[in-house]
This record gives C-alpha cells, sequence and structure tokens, in this order.
C-alpha cells in the first residue's frame, strides 16, 4: 500500500471530468483502491475520489468503522468503495452543515446538499450497489461524487461568510488531518 500524493486547489486536474471504469476486478484497479484507502486513513478522511489523486477514473471510497476525528459528532459511514456512480435526489430538501476537503485543507465552509438521496453504481468487482441514504452519508457520497464532475465543496457554497479556516472556526477540533 502507498500513500498517494492529494492534489490541492488550484490545480487543473481537480477540474477534470473523470472517466467511467470499463474493466473490474483488474489487479490495477484493486491496488488503486488500497492506495486510496490508506491514503484516505492516513490523513482521517471521510472519503476520497480517485481524480484527487491525479487518477481520472470514477472511482469513490468513503467511510470507515470508527468515528472520524475530523467529524467527531457524525455517524459512522460504512466503508464503501463506488465505481461510476449515479446519484439520484429523493426530495427537493436540503440540508446545509460544514464541510471540509482533503484538496482544500485548513479550511470549512457551509454547503447545501439534497437530504435524501439514492445513490447507484458498482463496486470493484462489477457487483452493483443501490442504496438510499440521507444525512451525513448523503453528504459525504454528494461530496465525493463532485470530484468526478470537477467540482469542489467551495463552488457549492452560498454564502461566504460561512467560510474560513478551521483553527479559526472550530478552536479544538484535532485538526492533525489538515483537513
Amino acid at each position: 500500500m502507498t500513500i498517494r500524493e492529494i492534489l490541492k486547489m488550484g490545480d487543473a486536474r481537480l477540474l477534470r471530468i473523470a472517466q467511467p471504469v470499463t474493466t473490474f476486478d483488474t489487479d490495477e484497479l484493486h491496488v488503486l483502491i488500497s492506495d486510496m484507502f490508506y491514503t484516505m486513513q492516513s490523513v482521517n478522511g471521510a472519503g476520497l475520489a480517485a481524480p484527487q489523486i491525479g487518477i481520472d477514473l470514477q472511482v469513490v471510497i468513503f467511510g470507515s468503522d470508527q468515528i472520524n476525528l475530523r467529524y467527531p459528532n457524525a455517524p459512522v459511514v460504512p466503508r464503501t468503495v463506488l465505481l461510476n456512480p449515479v446519484i439520484t435526489p429523493l426530495s427537493v430538501e436540503e440540508d446545509s452543515d460544514w464541510e471540509g476537503c482533503l484538496s482544500v485543507p485548513g479550511l470549512r465552509g457551509v454547503v447545501p446538499r439534497f437530504s435524501h438521496i439514492r445513490y447507484t453504481g458498482f463496486d470493484q468487482y462489477g457487483d452493483p450497489i443501490d442504496r438510499t441514504v440521507e444525512g451525513f452519508h448523503a453528504r459525504v457520497v454528494q461530496h465525493e461524487c463532485d470530484h468526478l464532475i470537477g467540482k469542489l465543496y467551495p463552488m457549492r457554497i452560498r454564502d461566504f461568510g460561512q467560510f474560513g479556516y478551521t483553527e479559526v472556526l472550530f478552536p479544538g477540533l484535532d485538526v492533525n488531518a489538515d483537513d
């Protein structure tokens, strides 16, 4: 397993549209996913998209088996590998909450997201995934899938009065992960 470099906001590669995965259950795909989990865990991330490490594929991972230090009040989201995702909002209702991003280190902002979604796609073996989720789980999926269409969370912020440095907004929060 290798910790991959996480691209930072300003890198043009983060703005590209990722390509669908066309071949499943390959050694190359398994290594990529393993490296992504290792990279995400090394910085206490809640999720990671392949474009964040410079790979133009529709691959996102998210979740863990424990509470995330960067989001200590959030519920545990199941560890998931999601390829070629499709998100369908199940209502027009939105929730606004604080988000950070490994590609936007040290900052947080309030971002509106659909409250209740269905997401479909495939796991690394090509088996279908079809889940209906809400709350933090829905937020994480939407955030990670935004990376596949070249969007970073600051592009979704509606009120820049609710955007700033994590250490100023949340003194005492464990920010050793550098967001």
